[in-house]
């Protein structure tokens, strides 16, 4: 075992999987996590360093608790959780099923506040331990065609801003990322039910999120617990500080071609 050790979730894939090289790469030990369990576990032949793998669902504390008993009796301690599963369903809000977006909202947000939640008492028991939650620049402005998804990640970010205010006095800080859209599977379900991808094209790889992520968890920056990822995220980012709403509702609903969405029309 390295001195440093992160747990991460939603390894198995994509942005996760590409966090878990990149904290491996700088020496630390590496705790993958997923709802597959035989993909982490590929990943982690892939690392090849020291490394902690084990299969749960997010949605369930039980599953976190077990877990992360589990990790930091084998590590001593937790430097960082990285709350990065998350899934995503697209199309029109009336024809996605109910139940496809309470999953989403489940993984999405109770996933991060189980995650937050059950691993307080050992980030408090670690010096300097920080918490990374993968949001996302659909939380800037929700976006048609991914109404529970940007709602989720908009929670998230609320959340980061609570508990990164909330948890100063233990000496943990808490901090988000915010991608515009990666090259993973994932922009391939985005594409299937939404325009916002096709019409912003995807710029960001999973590398260049997790070397965002490796920045929040080992770069203290008081000031701001939100990491914008990509120059065209920063850019909306300002675009919608300064332009009044209106004009923000008229550029994200051409964006995101929303009044096509949908059988009705």
């Amino acid at each position: 075992m390295s001195d440093r050790a992160v747990f991460v979730t939603g390894a198995g894939a994509g942005i996760g999987r590409a966090i878990a090289h990149r904290f491996a790469a700088e020496g630390w030990t590496v705790g993958l996590y997923d709802i597959d369990a035989a993909a982490v576990r590929a990943v982690a032949d892939e690392i090849g360093g020291p490394t902690i793998t084990g299969g749960f669902d997010v949605t369930e504390p039980e599953g976190w608790r077990t877990a992360l008993a589990g990790f930091t009796a084998a590590t001593g301690r937790l430097d960082v959780l990285v709350n990065n599963a998350g899934i995503l369903v697209s199309g029109a809000f009336a024809e996605i099923p109910l139940e496809a977006q309470h999953r989403v909202i489940d993984v999405n947000v109770n996933g991060v506040l189980n995650g937050c939640h059950c691993a307080l008492p050992y980030l408090r028991a670690t010096a300097g331990s920080r918490v990374v939650n993968l949001a996302s620049a659909s939380a800037l402005y929700g976006q048609p065609g991914l109404a529970a998804y940007a709602a989720s990640k908009a929670a998230v970010r609320s959340l980061t801003e609570a508990l990164d205010l909330e948890w100063r006095r233990y000496g943990i800080g808490v901090a988000d990322v915010l991608p515009l859209f990666v090259a993973t599977h994932m922009v391939e379900e985005v594409n299937r039910g939404a325009d916002s991808a096709k019409s912003l094209g995807v710029h960001l790889t999973p590398a260049d999120v997790a070397d965002q992520v490796w920045q929040a968890a080992t770069r203290t920056r008081a000031y701001d617990p939100h990491r914008l990822v990509g120059w065209q995220t920063k850019l909306l980012n300002a675009g919608m500080t300064l332009s009044p709403g209106w004009l923000n509702r008229l550029v994200v609903g051409r964006l995101s071609n929303a009044d096509a969405l949908g059988s009705d029309r």
